[in-house]
């Protein structure tokens, strides 16, 4: 586990979701060779398995903003990477950064930190009040409909939305720089010329899509001054029968285990 109090006050912080992606899709588009930028981000090579907290997009991003990140699928009690002080936390160690504050975006700005936001899909659309929640914690935020799921080219129209926020702060200004990338999110048929509908193969080529925008997303370290506390992972719907599901029940009445199943990536600066 990262001692990230060893690193707050001196790195910039980057927290990217790939949303709707699923784990088993990762897999094989890391094992066929399709994401070569995501790769270099493993720090052993592979997406690390992990339960989402929610099994949506809203639910799962109050939750990380809470400091409640996706666990691993293995059972016990897991260190968390990001606290906010409450008593009981069992869940809280040496290592754990822990704020006191009612989230871990006003955490980070307690500590001196720009706090921005890229919003993706639908819930971070700020033309509603629902839409205006989660944006809200951060000092900036910005959607547009280019960084939404019905554009084919929405994570370089977001990308260049965040060079453009860097390139207004000072380099000495440490920021804590989220981003939601809706591209993988349905539809994501647009992909692959010529198919009809969503399938897990226009899911694999969205993937494939975003990874040719890691490389502008997430430059080397060097670049960013102190470097880059990076932390890539996607929560929370599942493909199944080639439709992008939200809550699907397996027949037995549980949860679909692939609404919940995702990848993680952290890589140490």
């Amino acid at each position: 586990m990262i001692d990230v109090n060893t690193l707050i006050g001196s790195h910039d912080v980057l927290f990217i979701t790939l949303d709707a992606l699923r784990f088993d899709v990762a897999q094989r588009c890391l094992r066929d060779g399709r994401t070569p930028n995501l790769a270099r981000l493993l720090p052993v090579g592979v997406w690390e398995e992990r339960h989402s907290p929610g099994n949506f997009t809203l639910a799962a991003h109050q939750a990380f903003f809470a400091g409640f990140l996706p666990t691993p699928v293995t059972p016990g009690k897991h260190p968390r990477l990001f606290a906010l002080r409450f008593p009981g936390s069992e869940t809280t160690v040496p290592e754990t950064c822990v704020f006191d504050a009612p989230d871990i975006v006003a955490g980070f700005a307690e500590r001196g930190y720009h706090t921005a936001c890229i919003g993706g899909v639908g819930f971070f659309n700020k033309a509603t009040p629902l839409g205006r929640v989660l944006p809200s914690l951060f000092a900036e935020s910005h959607w547009r409909p280019e960084f939404g799921v019905t554009e084919p080219r929405s994570t370089e129209n977001q990308v260049a939305c965040a060079a453009q926020v860097l390139g207004r702060l000072p380099r000495d200004r440490r920021v804590f720089l989220f981003l939601n990338v809706a591209a993988i999110h349905q539809p994501n048929r647009f992909y692959v010329p010529g198919a009809a509908e969503d399938s897990l193969e226009t899911h694999a080529a969205a993937l494939a899509y975003v990874d040719g925008q890691v490389a502008a997303a997430v430059p080397p370290p060097a670049a960013t001054g102190a470097g880059v506390l990076h932390r890539l992972f996607r929560p929370w719907h599942g493909l199944r029968r080639g439709r992008l599901l939200g809550a699907s029940r397996e027949p037995s009445g549980g949860l679909d285990r692939s609404v919940c199943r995702l990848p993680l990536a952290q890589a140490r600066p």
